[in-house]
């Protein structure tokens, strides 16, 4: 399910991207509850939420989160690492997962959603359920 590269300190999962939910605050299990809960209720006006679930490759590196359309290898997002200020395990699945953002540009958040094939909590070692990271709340370098 994964791949890593000491030369680049870069690891890639495959897995379905379940979307990406704009959330009001940066960190906590309950926001990535709320995104899930969202992301299952159909809504015709938000096309994230009614997209078909796609296969893509998580790229996590020292740098950010990339995250690639599988086939195409099109990048659907980016995050740069010093925006990510929450990652967990879904509280009532371990095989669903997510991390919260800081949009570059403007003061939101989004919380991105995936599940993977495997349990989740083996492929990381099982050394964390959430990690939190104070947010700075300065500008990107």
């Amino acid at each position: 399910m994964s791949d890593t590269s000491e030369d680049d300190n870069e690891i890639t999962f495959q897995v379905k991207f379940l979307g990406r939910v704009e959330v009001v605050r940066p960190d906590g299990l309950q926001i990535l509850d709320e995104a899930a809960q969202r992301l299952k209720t159909p809504d015709k006006y938000v096309p994230e939420k009614t997209a078909k679930k796609s296969k893509v490759d998580l790229f996590l590196s020292l740098s950010g989160i990339d995250i690639l359309e599988n086939k195409t290898k099109f990048l659907l997002y980016t995050c740069p690492l010093s925006t990510v200020s929450f990652c967990a395990l879904l509280p009532s699945s371990t095989k669903v997962f997510g991390f919260v953002a800081r949009h570059p540009a403007a003061d939101m958040y989004h919380c991105y959603l995936f599940q993977s094939k495997k349990f989740v909590i083996s492929c990381a070692g099982g050394e964390h359920q959430g990690r939190t990271r104070p947010y700075s709340g300065g500008s990107q370098t």
